[in-house]
């Protein structure tokens, strides 16, 4: 047997020590989890979806394009419908958001029968070129999103939302 004898005061001290350790440790590390979680999550941005839209059917007056997809927030799955304006500039499909960057009310087209060729926010008169720039003197403070577009099988395919391109 070993010359070194632990007294009850230094037993009790690595005891409490090793316990509140373990403790410590079971508190922090779901908080570690927690905070590093997102960056490992893989993202699903990017991805491309389908929509009924055939790209032989557009012109240069835009149409509105519904098109749903699945959107997952933490545990719960809901199918998301959304809606574009698309139209053909030439050879390139042009996608527009309809959100209104004044107050994200919805943006019609030809909604204004003073103003036919231009996108019309009902809300607060809010106005917009056909390539989603805001005209001077509305309240927009900023030209409409676009988003990304590809073509797959004939179909108008749509990505996600970027700054508008076209201004």
């Amino acid at each position: 047997m070993s010359n070194n004898r632990v007294s009850r005061r230094q037993f009790l001290n690595y005891t409490l020590t090793g316990v509140g350790g373990f403790m410590a440790a079971g508190m922090l590390l779901p908080m570690v989890r927690f905070a590093i979680d997102p960056v490992l999550q893989t993202k699903a941005e990017g991805d491309f979806v389908q929509t009924s839209q055939k790209v032989a059917d557009l012109t240069e007056e835009p149409v509105r394009v519904d098109f749903s997809y699945e959107q997952v927030d933490a545990w719960y799955k809901s199918e998301v419908t959304d809606t574009a304006w698309v139209y053909k500039q030439g050879d390139q499909v042009i996608a527009l958001s309809p959100v209104c960057k004044h107050l994200g009310c919805t943006v019609n087209w030809a909604g204004d029968s003073a103003h036919p060729d231009q996108f019309f926010c009902a809300c607060h008169g809010g106005r917009y070129e056909k390539t989603g720039k805001n005209i001077p003197g509305t309240p927009p403070t900023g030209p409409l999103d676009e988003y990304e577009v590809a073509e797959q099988d004939g179909l108008v395919m749509l990505g996600k939302k970027i700054a508008n391109t076209l201004v």
